[in-house]
Parts: C-alpha cells; structure tokens; sequence
C-alpha cells in the first residue's frame, strides 16, 4: 500500500526535527550569540505555531483535502528547514521554528485524521512508533555532522531534502489520497463547522490530550533532575533509566499495535490509563529509588497506544461529520500539555522539592481517566 508506506515516512518526517534541536542548540546558541536559555522562544514559537495548524487542519481537509494538505505542509516544513541553512539571526530562526510549527501541526493532524478511518488500530499504533523513531534519528544526524566538523546547518539540511521528497510524493499522490480516504459523512442538518465545539465529548477529549501529553512530556523531560539532584541516582544510570522510559514507549506502540487486533481499542484504553496511573504511583512512593525508576518504565509502556488509540476512536466520541475537525483541535491542544504543563511542573519542583514529581503525575493520570471515560460516555449520532 503506497499511502501507508508515505504515511510511515510522514511520522517518521515528524519526528526528526525535534530529534535535531537538541543536539544542535549549544552550536546554533554559540552562533547567534544568545543565552542557553534563549531555547524558550523557539519553544514557545513552535507551540503557537502548531496549535494554530492542528486546528486548521480540521477545517481545511474539507476545503482541498488530505493530499494537498500533506503536500503543502511538508513542502512548507522542508521551506523552514531550508531557512535554518541562512538565517543569521534568532530572530529569524524564531520565525523558521514558527513556520516549521505550521507546517508539522497540519501534517500530525490530517495523517491522523486518514489514518483513524483508513488504517485500524495496529498500524495506528506503529504509526506512532515510527514518529518515535524519527525522534530517535534526529540526534544521530545532527551528531554525524558535527562530529565531521560541519556545521550545525546541515544537519537541517538533509532533513529539508528529505522533507522536500516526500512533499513531492504527496503531491503525486494526492488523487490516491482522495479516493481512498475516508468517506464523506453525510450532509448534516446544521452548520457541523459551528457545532462542532458545542458537543461536551470534543472539551472532554480536548482535556484528555491535554493530561495525556503532558504525563508524557513531564515524565520524559524532568526524570532525569529528579533522579540525579531528588533521588541520588548518578548521571549515567539516570540517563539509562530515562533512554529506558522512551525505548518502553516505542516498544509498547508496537506491542500494543498487535494486541489492538484482538481486544477493543476501548478495553486497551482502560488498561493503558490504569497502568499509567499504577506507574505514577510507584513514583509517588517514598521508596528506594529502583521503584521510581521501575515506575517511570510502566509509565512509558502503557502510555504507548494511548495518544493513536484516542485519535482512533475519535469518531466514536463525537459522531464521524465531526471528527476531522475533532482531531485537529485535540491534536492542537496536546501542545498545551507539551510546552505549559512541564514548565508550571518545573516551577513546583524548583520551590516545593523533587519528590513532587510522583504526585503530579499521580493527578494527572486520574484526571486523564475521568475525562476519558466521561469522553466515552458522551457519544453523538453518526
């Protein structure tokens, strides 16, 4: 199946600019002559920019469909990852992070919003899994090139070709895209653009991404600190115990893509949140620290098909004339969770102590459980 073999590669195209920054910044921060900590308005850039993207999405599939959407919005990634070739300023690489941003939120929510009528619940999950791994390959791009003593640049270099083919290949595609894609749903009896936002089961589900990516971002990106300055880890186990989480969530979305063919993505659900929640308590607890760390492993495992399988049954939720749009907004909320959440978490942390940590996970896997199944619950017409 082309479409699937170009979707795999979309997630993949997801993935690795994040995998880039990392690596990059300490050379792209020496160049522009700006602070470390200057980082946040990349960040807060591509959090703008992606939550006004995913969005969008939802209402432009309708307007000129899947194909040109993906096409254009690679095409417009590959552009901003082509600005990061020239641009002599942090001003103007906040405008590429932006642009970059637009382009990444379009293409996350219309490949999610095919893929959640057009694949089934494994290839969901793998889908997601493969955007793992291009947050895996990021890193080792960007660590070749510096480590051949070129610049940071071309590391985003290779990676704007890359996303240049494959904008041309769903541009050659697009006619494959829109006769296989999902249905038109019928015609509704109101203006489905006003109402969608009027169904309870879209806020329920909007607040589930919310939790959901923040216990995923808060996780991933404060274990470390905790471990090494709260629980006396040293720095190399910490880093194993925090590769540990990422390598049990790539594994879980693979896992969990075979064993969605033979339970109900609502049964996985269930399951995944209350393993996610055991996870968290096992952090909260005032144990050695082999139970944090055991802990933040269940963490990433079950967490692996929640994100795909709420995108899956979206439609089950709100009704199919509503999903499209549906996914965009939860798509584009997630970022929320993503950029605000972790850092009001790294305040607490800094002003209440590192063992918070738990606790704050703790919370919000219950709340995600709540919202979830009050989501399921709400259920609209077809």
């Amino acid at each position: 199946m082309p479409l699937l073999a170009l979707a795999y590669f979309g997630f993949i195209s997801l993935g690795l600019p994040d995998g880039l920054l990392g690596v990059a910044w300490p050379s792209m921060a020496a160049d522009y002559r700006v602070p470390l900590d200057a980082l946040g308005f990349l960040t807060i850039a591509g959090m703008v920019g992606y939550f006004t993207s995913s969005v969008a999405a939802g209402f432009a599939i309708g307007r000129i469909g899947v194909g040109w959407l993906l096409a254009i919005s690679t095409g417009l990634a590959s552009l901003a990852l082509t600005g990061y070739l020239s641009v002599p300023t942090m001003g103007l690489a906040v405008v590429c992070a932006l642009v970059l941003a637009l382009g990444s939120g379009a293409i996350d929510s219309g490949l999610n919003a095919y893929a959640a009528t057009a694949f089934g619940p494994r290839h969901m999950n793998w889908l997601h899994a493969f955007f793992g791994l291009g947050v895996a390959i990021g890193p080792l791009i960007m660590t070749g090139v510096l480590t051949l003593g070129l610049p940071w640049r071309w590391g985003y270099g290779i990676v704007a070709v890359f996303q240049a083919g494959l904008a041309l290949a769903f541009a050659l595609t697009v006619r494959l895209w829109a006769r296989t894609g999902p249905a038109e749903a019928p015609a509704p009896t109101v203006p489905v653009r006003t109402h969608t936002l009027r169904i309870p089961a879209v806020w329920l589900g909007i607040g589930a991404f919310i939790c959901y990516v923040a216990i995923e971002a808060v996780a991933g990106l404060w274990a470390y600190t905790v471990l090494t300055q709260g629980r006396d880890v040293s720095p190399r186990a910490a880093g194993l115990i925090v590769s540990g989480y990422w390598g049990a969530l790539f594994a879980g979305r693979v896992i969990f893509g075979w064993v969605s063919e033979r339970i109900s993505s609502h049964q996985i659900l269930v399951g995944a949140l209350t393993g996610i929640a055991v996870g968290a308590a096992l952090i909260s607890l005032p144990a050695p620290a082999w139970v944090a760390a055991a802990g933040l492993v269940v963490v990433g495992f079950f967490a692996a098909p929640v994100f795909p399988l709420l995108i899956l049954t979206t439609a089950d939720r709100v009704g199919a004339a509503h999903a499209d749009r549906a996914i965009g907004l939860q798509v584009g909320s997630s970022s929320l969770g993503a950029a605000l959440v972790p850092a009001l978490v790294g305040v607490l942390l800094n002003r209440a102590g590192f063992g918070w940590l738990g606790p704050v996970l703790l919370v919000l896997s219950v709340l995600l459980v709540i919202l979830y199944l009050l989501a399921s619950r709400r259920r609209v017409a077809v």
